[in-house]
């Protein structure tokens, strides 16, 4: 429950602090006096969006902080789920700064505004005068059902099987897709396929033929300059392998009175070996070295069908055309695949269809079950409200799996003995409207074991005997649930267990609201001006101490 409230320049509020207790509150004061401003104040801790225009002094931030007593709920596990510290006293604070920004924490751990709406939505629940439009609304008529069924674990298990079965589908129909894409470019593929898998590529192939193109395109140029080396190194005058093996030799003779001779004796044989290798290499590389036309017209046939398939698939090497291939190769391979691919999908939907409708199947056991009690408890509370010939039923019809299920429902109404029933926006007076939601608030509340529920003149089109019934409602709601009202009828502000005022002053050339907890002489002298005005008689007040005891 909410045990305490502070707002700090919100709006006409610079300061107030404001102390809350079990049972049924009633807030009252003259129309603009404040009232919604507080609520608006109490939203920003409910994660709504914020507004800096709503800053009275726009030089220092706007802080409204919630003290909520939560020992009884249950919520140790909601805490743990958005990873927040539990305390059984919990504080929620939300700053806004002169900055425009916003900050929201929770037992000073900051919080996002999703977590503190997922967190505060489990504590309060702030029912103003546009919520009565929700009645005609199929969304919320059916959460009023799982609500009074204690279904939502089973809804949000099945909610999670119809996403996995609406991903399948999804999965096959892009399958189904691309296979049509994919056919329709069969040939195409097919054709650049027959192209690139005839050429039999090797990677690094243009590089090997590039460089033997050159030898060949060279040849007498490079058997001329193998000639000319071999000779030098073993025909000429001076043949060097000769005079290398002379060196040696020499070397050889001295080597034991050279400091280190051995390493150089051993490095010019390391030399002789070599020079030796080289030499015969050469012979032989100046041997099989010819000119050869038809070679030629080979290799260049070979790069030129390279580099017109480079140029067509515009890339630059043999490798990435090795990749395109194998990348038609496996469209090809999916495309004949297609039907196995296509029979796991539709078996997988099947399976995952069946599990979907049973869970589908229990959701909607869960929710017929409550429809008689719903509306033998709804039709119940609209007698006492002065409505006796009212009529309410739950409409049910099957339908195909949805996210909310299989199940569509309707709430019927008729005010009177005769006349069919009807979709509820049709059918329903204001009043009537103000009537049927606070008995519907009055079945959430007892099933859902909300802490805290604030209506916002939630009697709208309503006045005396049926006021004084709507008061007796939501002052036996406070008996399991703390119960907040603001209200302009006196019949309502007499049921409370304790009653607020929210009023205007002007302090220091500025008009600010202010709020309070009225003793219950005060109380007397509240509900007395409801009645009669700013002129108190003593019909007036004697008329309000009698509300009060009532």
């Amino acid at each position: 429950m909410l045990k305490f409230l502070s707002i700090s320049n919100y709006a006409l509020i610079d300061s107030a602090q404001i102390d809350f207790e079990k049972g049924f509150s009633v807030i009252t004061g003259e129309t603009g006096a404040g009232k919604s401003i507080m609520l608006g104040a109490l939203s920003l801790i409910m994660g709504q969006r914020s507004d800096s225009s709503s800053m009275n002094d726009k030089s220092r931030k706007c802080i409204v902080e919630g003290h909520f007593y939560i020992a009884d709920y249950n919520l140790k596990s909601l805490f743990y789920q958005e990873d927040l510290d539990y305390d059984d006293e919990t504080v929620i604070r939300r700053e806004l700064l002169p900055s425009g920004k916003s900050r929201a924490f929770v037992n000073d751990t900051p919080v996002t505004l999703n977590s503190l709406k997922v967190l505060t939505g489990s504590l309060i629940d702030i029912h103003s005068q546009h919520q009565n439009l929700l009645l005609g609304d199929d969304s919320f008529q059916l959460s009023v059902v799982d609500t009074v069924a204690a279904s939502f674990d089973l809804l949000k298990q099945y909610r999670n099987k119809y996403d996995k079965l609406s991903n399948l589908e999804k999965e096959k129909s892009k399958v189904i897709d691309l296979n049509e894409k994919m056919a329709a470019d069969k040939d195409y593929i097919e054709f650049q396929l027959s192209q690139l898998s005839g050429a039999k590529l090797k990677e690094g192939e243009e590089q090997e033929l590039e460089q033997e193109l050159k030898q060949l395109t060279h040849a007498e140029e490079v058997k001329s300059a193998f000639a000319t080396s071999h000779h030098l190194l073993n025909n000429s005058e001076f043949p060097i392998v000769d005079g290398f093996y002379k060196v040696k030799t020499e070397i050889e003779g001295v080597v034991e009175y050279i400091k280190n001779g051995s390493d150089l004796l051993n490095r010019l044989e390391s030399l002789d070996i070599e020079l030796h290798d080289v030499a015969r290499e050469i012979e032989e590389l100046g041997d099989n070295i010819e000119f050869d036309a038809e070679r030629i017209r080979v290799v260049q046939d070979r790069l030129d069908l390279i580099y017109s398939l480079q140029q067509k698939h515009k890339v630059s090497t043999a490798a990435e055309l090795i990749k395109i291939e194998d990348e038609y190769r496996n469209r090809i391979e999916k495309l004949e695949s297609f039907d196995d691919e296509l029979n796991k999908l539709s078996q997988a939907i099947k399976s995952q269809r069946l599990e979907t409708e049973k869970t589908a199947g229990e959701l909607t056991i869960m929710r017929k079950a409550v429809f008689k009690d719903i509306e033998n408890r709804i039709t119940s509370m609209l007698y006492e409200l002065g409505m006796p010939n009212a009529r309410f039923s739950v409409f049910y019809k099957k339908t195909e799996l949805t996210w909310n299920g299989a199940d569509e429902i309707q709430f019927l109404f008729n005010a009177n003995k005769s006349g069919e029933l009807s979709d509820i926006p049709k059918v329903v007076s204001g009043g009537e409207m103000s009537r049927l939601m606070l008995c519907i608030k009055s079945l959430l509340s007892s099933a859902k074991g909300l802490p805290t529920i604030i209506f916002d003149e939630i009697d709208t089109g309503v006045s005396g005997e049926i006021a004084d019934k709507m008061g007796r409602i939501m002052q036996g709601m406070g008996e399991d649930i703390q119960v907040i009202s603001i209200t302009h009828l006196p019949q309502i502000a007499g049921k409370g267990d304790f009653h607020y005022k929210v009023y205007k002053t002007d302090i220091n050339d500025k008009t600010v609201s202010e709020i309070e907890l009225l003793s219950n002489d005060d109380r007397v002298v509240e509900i007395a001006s409801m009645l009669s005005g700013s002129e108190l008689s003593n019909a007036a007040l004697s008329n309000a101490k009698a509300l009060m005891k009532r």
